[in-house]
């Protein structure tokens, strides 16, 4: 793995929630995960500030949202621009939460050779797992989803409803449909494309389903929690060991969904990040 100082970070896009009184400590930072954005989060942000009664930003991670096209993808180089932001914005005493690829750059931030001490007080990582991806059916998923988008944009297509009948080649779950199709910009209305580096995504790919460590070779001992989705399966009773190789102090909460936790069932999600975080 490359040495993080050797990295060239880039200025993430962001959202941020103060609650009434202008508190700044203690921040909540949350990470999406692939062909999401921060936009995702805005409900479940806004919820997590009242309630927590604390800051909450929400990033957008290099080619996705707002945030910079830049190559490559590796969590080496998302984890640095985790850090440089946290550094520019004087962070320390987060909660770091990540789902599905933004789960695994919070992991690499937690385990980076670069953690400041005082950065992190609690990790939390949603439904994924340290492992490297198996070619499996959601690695064929991703790449079906990259060369659907890929195609529609070449189509000259002039309605996200034209947009929206083209994709189902690609994914038959009007839900999954439905969040691809975040990623559209519209403000050419007879040239409809993707706000995302399709080529981008598409070459970081092979790195978006490895991690950048062996089991053990790099440890995180502070307060993190995984939430597993009951019906998914990147958390199983196979990589659990691997989680406590790098996070001996894991504890492991499920929850009745599949991968995408916090939108099926999110008030559940909230009340376990917030009993886990503390008030």
């Amino acid at each position: 793995m490359s040495s993080v100082s050797k990295v060239e970070p880039v200025d993430l896009a962001y959202d941020e929630y103060l609650p009434p009184n202008g508190r700044k400590e203690r921040p909540l930072v949350i990470l999406h995960g692939f062909f999401g954005s921060k936009r995702n989060w805005q409900s479940l942000s806004k919820a997590f500030m009242k309630d927590l009664g604390r800051p909450v930003y929400t990033l957008d991670l290099r080619n996705h949202g707002s945030s910079p096209h830049v190559r490559p993808m590796t969590y080496t180089h998302m984890a640095t621009d985790i850090l440089r932001f946290c550094s520019e914005h004087s962070l320390e005493n987060i909660s770091l939460m990540g789902h599905s690829m933004g789960g695994k750059v919070a992991m690499a931030v937690a385990l980076s050779p670069s953690l400041p001490p005082a950065l992190i007080q609690h990790l939390i990582v949603s439904d994924i797992a340290p492992v490297r991806a198996q070619a499996s059916e959601d690695t064929r998923q991703r790449i079906r989803h990259i060369e659907g988008m890929q195609r529609i944009q070449g189509m000259g297509l002039k309605s996200r409803k034209e947009a929206e009948e083209a994709l189902k080649e690609y994914e038959s779950d009007p839900g999954v449909r439905a969040f691809l199709l975040t990623n559209l910009d519209t403000s050419e209305p007879h040239n409809i494309k993707f706000k995302v580096p399709l080529n981008f995504l598409k070459e970081g790919r092979p790195d978006i389903e490895t991690f950048p460590w062996a089991p053990g070779e790099r440890t995180y001992e502070g307060s993190t929690l995984f939430v597993k989705g009951r019906k998914s399966k990147f958390i199983n009773h196979k990589n659990i060991p691997t989680i406590k190789a790098y996070f001996p102090n894991a504890q492991i909460e499920e929850l009745d969904t599949g991968h995408w936790v916090h939108a099926e069932r999110p008030t559940e999600y909230k009340k376990l990040i917030i009993d886990f975080i503390g008030r």
